[in-house]
């Protein structure tokens, strides 16, 4: 029986972020996820898999994760979908980090904000949405209950969490997003980072140094 969602991963800009390309397999339209850079990569990938793009969905709003945004929807016809109102701070500054980090930033205005409690729709696919602040105050999640997938961005890696010594960075409102909105999505529930390999909400509550279960009862 084929998933009614497949996912590719395709790390972008100097930064190694990964991007990812998520489709619904009934209808084989999709979104990429955070097109921080390198164009012609993503739609090079989307066109092999036989994917017809219809939105851009964005966790955050660092360079790496959104400078392309603007320019890939431009280019394809589709509209901005995240992250949270509260990264508008990010967004506007685009350009700005950009030069800083030799990545080229476009600032836009989002077609839609996102919020806790929203669905974000691709093809027939339906993605919960959960406002996780901390790296950044308007960081969002996507998960998916039917796979059992979530694409974190920069809220948590394998062994790791995201850095909160940037602008507006709150590590006690990291943690807590992390401990009380993805914990309960369940220990077999397996998730796209925004840098490295991918890893499950089980193994970093076991092995976690930062906010796994051991490491929080210490606190």
């Amino acid at each position: 029986m084929t998933s009614p969602l497949k996912a590719a991963i395709i790390p972008v800009t100097p930064l190694q972020q990964n991007c990812t390309l998520l489709w619904c397999t009934r209808t084989m339209r999709g979104a990429f996820v955070d097109p921080g850079g390198d164009i012609d990569r993503l739609k090079a990938a989307a066109a092999q898999q036989g994917v017809t793009i219809e939105k851009i969905l964005l966790t955050h709003g660092h360079i790496d994760h959104c400078g392309s945004a603007k320019l890939l929807a431009d280019e394809l016809g589709v509209k901005i979908e995240g992250p949270h109102l509260a990264d508008k701070f990010w967004i506007d500054r685009l350009a700005e980090d950009g030069a800083r980090y030799g990545i080229e930033g476009v600032p836009f205005a989002s077609d839609r904000w996102l919020d806790e409690g929203d669905a974000a729709i691709v093809g027939e696919l339906s993605f919960n949405v959960y406002h996780c602040p901390g790296h950044t105050p308007g960081h969002v999640v996507f998960h998916h209950p039917e796979s059992k997938l979530a694409i974190v961005g920069d809220v948590l890696f394998q062994g790791s969490i995201g850095r909160t010594d940037f602008p507006m960075g709150d590590h006690q409102a990291l943690l807590d997003a992390i401990v009380s909105k993805l914990w309960p999505l369940g220990d077999d529930t397996a998730f796209i980072p925004g840098h490295g390999p991918m890893s499950n909400f089980g193994h970093e509550r076991r092995t976690n140094p930062f906010v796994g279960d051991q490491a929080l009862a210490r606190r």
